[in-house]
């Protein structure tokens, strides 16, 4: 039997939270982090910042309301909080810059009197760092004033200062932007001419900056970026303990728009002494310093083949050395998922492990890692850690598929499961977190919550498969009452599906749907063999994968063989329209913001450097590109297809999604195409994410065999 409970309304998105960014206090006992909420009345999502005790005594605290904020970052002694948000300019810094204003107009240096000051549209103000000072109160104070913003920052050990990393236009990209902002010719030659959600790229450089936290006096160090144009790869600054060196991430060689490698390199706060800590084609991210300052953890990924496991690297700044200390896992680290020093000779950091994600203890001298959190089980998944700068304190979010939430506990707590794969955790050990948000309490009624399995099958090449299927709350597959289906594959490829709270799952479960999410061949979270297995192939392996879980769930009785229906978003919109090309399995069928032609479009997204290690170019390898188009196979499709875009996707463009349904009608298909104005590969507001879901449904109610 299942719930008689009322469905999930729509609606009730507005009231949805994501936590999607958390930081622990240097001593453990408080956590800033960033939730997602929904303005109704705006039809705006924007992230606020609150606070919270770790050991739940008290409920969060709100800092921000009325602007995007986030990358919350305590100040060494725990005293100040930043933040980056895009707020208007702050009451003092403005009094400044009109005293600065007026002497300039009595030194004859003011504007000409007609009222216009060149600089163009204003499309609203920029991230700026914002510091509230947690002892004395009030208000945050504007630390930083960039006229396009900041793309990252660091405290100083000092407390007195910190490090951003910010572009910095010269006189004439100025001119050049004011051109461009007047609706005048957009003039590129770089080679990423266009980036989704920033546009189209300029040659501006990102440079870091020191800034005194009182006084705002502001230093660029110029050699610390001296060949990188723009800013689509932040620099991710990190400082030193001792406060003589700040790490950060770069790629200084020729044409840097034709690869995605990055290099570590230091430089001192005066801008001298820049040195290169690493020599190898790796895309790095998240410096982070040991204790002692004595050496840099990273993550360090393949740069052009992401099918292969990223791993947490440990660099010694004196010899120049490093080594990875997680490759023997052959597990991927997860977005987001660290690293984390413990102390100066550990970590924890975040993996991705058999469709979840899962904390892992790493030795810093060697490989050697351990898998932490038997409480864990398998039914709930780590999106986000950090440690106390003591290492004594951690907080994390937890999600399953009831709620996401910050959780604490003492490091010593964590325990161990022996190096097992968390996959066959279970959970028999006490659980040791405290809850510290229940951001979404009241969201779902107690009948409106999924009861969730984990399945496995063999897809036809005999190859185990596991998928997440999402059930009806009360859910007896002993009833013999078959249910309909919702295939819903998940994008990446290079990613995967691990226990996770969302709107899109419970929506559809409280109204009778099983959601199967199966982690096909690609996904990462099961070593680098089963992810390269997909690498260079298209529409083939991916899709048996997702019919075969499918079929598994209508032999196993769950769910009714005529009544499944299938869709996916990015990637996932790509398996989907492969799928309805090669098989009339699915009732009904929605592809979201996908590409269907590679050949066309080649040069038209911004991702020409993945497709071309997959592919080769496209004028050297014509067959293939249109063999990995479900376009070329578009004459073979029966099945009723919703095709969504973001009118200004860049990652997957629409003009894809538009030439999927013209084919589809020349020939008669039933189809119907949906362009959401002015979003980018992603749907932000709220409005449009509502539409989303209910379109979704109303598609596959409409071509429901059930339904009357």
């Amino acid at each position: 039997m299942t719930s008689d409970a009322d469905p999930l309304p729509s609606e009730a998105f507005y009231e949805y939270t994501a936590i999607v960014e958390i930081a622990t206090s240097p001593n453990g006992e408080r956590v800033a982090f960033v939730a997602t909420e929904s303005d109704e009345g705006e039809d705006e999502r924007r992230r606020s910042v609150f606070v919270a005790p770790t050991d739940g005594s008290e409920e969060p605290y709100r800092l921000t309301r009325a602007s995007d904020a986030g990358s919350p970052q305590w100040s060494p002694d725990g005293a100040k909080l930043a933040i980056t948000a895009a707020r208007e300019q702050d009451t003092e810094l403005a009094v400044e810059s009109s005293d600065a204003d007026e002497e300039d107009a009595a030194d004859g240096n003011g504007d000409d009197g007609d009222g216009d000051d060149g600089s163009g549209e204003d499309d609203g103000p920029k991230s700026q760092v914002w510091v509230f000072d947690l002892v004395r109160g009030g208000d945050a104070r504007q630390v930083t004033d960039r006229s396009e913003g900041v793309t990252g920052f660091d405290w100083g050990p000092d407390g007195d200062r910190i490090v951003v990393a910010a572009p910095d236009s010269t006189d004439e990209e100025e001119e050049y932007e004011e051109q461009v902002d007047d609706d005048g010719p957009i003039e590129i030659e770089r080679l990423q001419h266009k980036v989704n959600g920033s546009g189209w790229t300029d040659t501006v450089t990102t440079y870091l900056f020191v800034v005194d936290i009182e006084s705002r006096e502001t230093t660029r160090l110029d050699r610390a970026n001296d060949g990188e144009m723009g800013s689509r790869r932040p620099l991710a600054p990190a400082w030193s303990p001792d406060g003589d060196r700040i790490a950060f991430t770069a790629y200084l060689g020729e044409n840097p728009d034709d690869t995605m490698a990055l290099d570590l390199y230091t430089i001192r706060p005066d801008g001298t002494g820049r040195e290169r800590l690493t020599h190898a084609d790796r895309r790095l991210q998240a410096p982070t310093w040991s204790p002692n300052g004595d050496r840099i953890a990273f993550v360090g990924g393949d740069p052009t083949n992401w099918y292969i496991p990223s791993e947490v690297f440990v660099a010694d700044p004196d010899t120049g050395e490093d080594h990875s200390v997680s490759a023997s896992l052959d597990r991927t680290v997860a977005w987001g998922g660290g690293p984390e020093w413990i102390d100066d000779t550990s970590l924890v950091a975040v993996c991705a492990d058999e469709g979840n994600s899962s904390p892992v203890r790493l030795d810093a001298n060697e490989d050697d890692p351990t898998w932490l959190a038997p409480w864990q089980g398998n039914d709930r998944a780590v999106r986000a850690l950090d440690v106390s700068d003591d290492g004594e304190r951690v907080t994390l979010v937890v999600s399953d598929p009831s709620a996401a939430d910050v959780y604490a506990l003492d490091i010593d707590e964590f325990g161990t499961d022996d190096g097992e794969s968390g996959a066959d955790r279970s959970s028999t050990t006490d659980d040791p977190l405290t809850r510290v948000t229940a951001a979404n309490e009241d969201l779902l009624d107690e009948g409106q919550i999924p009861d969730f399995e984990r399945v496995t099958w063999e897809n036809t090449d005999g190859i185990e498969i596991e998928g997440l299927a999402y059930l009806p709350s009360g859910f007896d597959p002993d009833d013999g009452e078959p249910h309909p289906i919702i295939a819903s594959v998940h994008g990446g490829p290079m990613s995967y599906d691990a226990p996770a709270f969302g709107f899109d799952t419970p929506y559809w479960t409280s109204r009778g749907y099983v959601v199967l999410r199966p982690n096909y061949r690609g996904s990462t979270s099961y070593g680098r063999e089963f992810s390269e297995r997909l690498r260079g192939t298209r529409g083939e392996k991916e899709v048996d994968d997702v019919v075969s879980g499918v079929d598994h769930l209508v032999e196993r009785g769950w769910v009714d063989d005529d009544r499944a229906f299938l869709t996916g978003f990015s990637y996932g919109g790509i398996t989907t329209a492969a799928t309805v090309t090669a098989t009339d399995r699915f009732a009904a069928a929605a592809a979201e913001h996908g590409i269907y032609d590679f050949y066309s479009v080649f040069g038209t997204d911004d991702n020409h450097n993945w497709h071309e290690d997959e592919f080769g170019l496209p004028w050297e390898n014509v067959e293939t590109y249109r063999e990995l188009s479900s376009l070329t196979d578009v004459g073979n499709v029966d099945t009723p297809l919703l095709v969504t875009a973001g009118e200004r996707d860049w990652r997957c463009p629409p003009t894809q999604a538009e030439q999927l349904h013209v084919s589809l009608k020349k020939q008669g298909v039933d189809s119907k195409l949906v362009i959401y104005q002015d979003e980018h590969h992603n749907i932000g507001d709220p409005d449009r994410a509502i539409h989303r879901i209910e379109a979704l449904t109303d598609w596959f109610d409409a071509h429901d065999p059930a339904t009357e």
